[in-house]
């Protein structure tokens, strides 16, 4: 489904922003093809993120260090949607924290 797929990047995109270093920061989007399978790879140097903190990223209303709905900050959907969008399209995604802050977050899909 083209649209959800549109909203799993956009979703990642908009992390990326939002959760970014106040100055200096950056975003990069990357795309890859191969053996089967594509990618999409969406970095940046953000918060530090402890490496057992990272799975509970993907839980609805979750964000980091348990902050949950009414900040002001969205209602922590953002990831979730990416994971059940990639798994209903066969595939999956994965984050690893950056050293010294962000993340990289990969969402991977079975070639058409």
């Amino acid at each position: 489904n083209g649209v959800l797929l549109e909203r799993v990047a956009l979703n990642l995109l908009q992390n990326a922003v939002q959760y970014n270093i106040p100055h200096g920061g950056w975003v990069d989007a990357s795309t890859s093809a191969d053996s089967g399978c594509v990618s999409l790879t969406v970095s940046n140097p953000g918060p530090v993120i402890p490496a057992y903190e990272v799975d509970n990223l993907f839980e609805p209303f979750r964000r980091l260090r348990s902050e949950r709905t009414g900040s002001g900050q969205g209602v922590g959907l953002g990831l979730s949607i990416v994971r059940s969008v990639a798994r209903a399209h066969g595939g999956t995604v994965s984050a690893e924290p950056r050293e010294g802050g962000g993340l990289n977050v990969c969402v991977k899909l079975p070639a058409q």
